[in-house]
């Protein structure tokens, strides 16, 4: 018994051991950052900001790896199955670290239990806006109107289950009023539609709806955020308006598979804390309205589970069927 036991210490011993000596050494070859999105979007935009800058930092290659599908969960699920010694890590969304929990039946991950959390990177407000030919002008008389035309008002989204969906889904909740909701296949239909008055609102992204605005083609009416957006400093926000559970922020985090040694995620963490905390970086990311945030694993690891229990609840409130 006790010759088992010192064995069994002695390979305790000697994995700690290689394990200091590869965080001691780490990086020593190229990392792998994989974007469950398609190139051209916005989180592959963050990821390739992130990652210019943090190659410098750590002197070696940080290599992009797309891996679209499934709303993001296909890339994602594929970091919580790889090597976790620290040559693979993840941006992923909202959608794949916390919708997806409650709106797919099997994602191949649970991101509480298979990822480890490195960095909450950034934040992006979403925008709630009104065709031009809707007769409001504020959150109020939106409100107003819906109540008086129940089940009338038709919101867009980019997709059943996601932010955009969800946003509106809190609007309708915790604004009392009863809307239809219309998903596309992505932003740029919706948007067309909203335009061509096919529909009367929506919640996007800041950045996919900020050109419209400006244009006069469409209405802002809030930020649906706690704090205002610097891109639309005079826009209320949906709190200040009345509704402050009607936050509805998408954002982008960055991830590592679960069984990562700490040394090499203290590491990690330190290079894209610096990178995203870089002027050049905050730049290109508030370009898409995006806000950096670099918080500390710890932090961001709870905030994934506040944002899991927050958008089950909002599923199962408004009876949104899971795939």
């Amino acid at each position: 018994m006790m010759q088992a036991r010192f064995c069994g210490w002695l390979v305790m011993a000697a994995m700690l051991l290689a394990q200091a000596a590869s965080a001691q050494t780490f990086p020593s070859k190229p990392i792998r950052l994989v974007v469950p999105f398609a190139a051209g979007g916005p989180a592959d935009t963050i990821a390739r900001a992130v990652a210019e800058r943090m190659q410098a930092i750590v002197k070696q290659s940080v290599v992009i790896d797309n891996r679209a599908g499934a709303g993001g969960a296909v890339g994602t699920k594929a970091v919580a199955m790889a090597e976790p010694d620290g040559y693979t890590i993840g941006i992923s969304t909202a959608g794949a670290l916390a919708i997806s929990v409650s709106m797919q039946e099997a994602i191949g991950y649970d991101p509480r239990k298979d990822l480890r959390a490195l960095t909450l990177a950034a934040s992006v407000p979403e925008l709630l806006v009104v065709g031009s030919k809707v007769p409001v002008t504020s959150l109020p008389e939106l409100l107003a109107l819906a109540k008086a035309k129940p089940g009338t008002l038709n919101f867009a989204s980019s997709g059943a289950g996601s932010m955009p969906h969800l946003a509106g889904e809190l609007l309708k909740q915790y604004g009392q009023v009863d809307m239809a909701h219309v998903p596309y296949r992505g932003a740029a239909p919706a948007v067309t539609d909203l335009i061509a008055g096919q529909v009367e609102l929506m919640f996007m992204d800041i950045a996919v709806l900020l050109p419209h605005v400006q244009a006069g083609t469409i209405k802002a009416i809030a930020i649906g955020s706690a704090t205002r957006s610097p891109s639309l400093p005079d826009l209320p926000t949906t709190a200040e308006l009345g509704l402050p559970k009607v936050v509805a922020d998408n954002w982008y985090g960055i991830v590592a598979p679960r069984a990562t040694p700490q040394p090499i995620v203290d590491k990690l963490h330190a290079a894209l804390v610096e990178a995203l905390r870089s002027p050049e970086v905050k730049d290109k990311l508030a370009l898409q309205g995006a806000i950096v945030v670099a918080n500390k694993p710890e932090e961001f690891a709870a905030y994934i589970v506040s944002e899991i229990d927050k958008w089950a609840a909002v599923v199962k409130a408004a009876n949104i069927k899971t795939n």
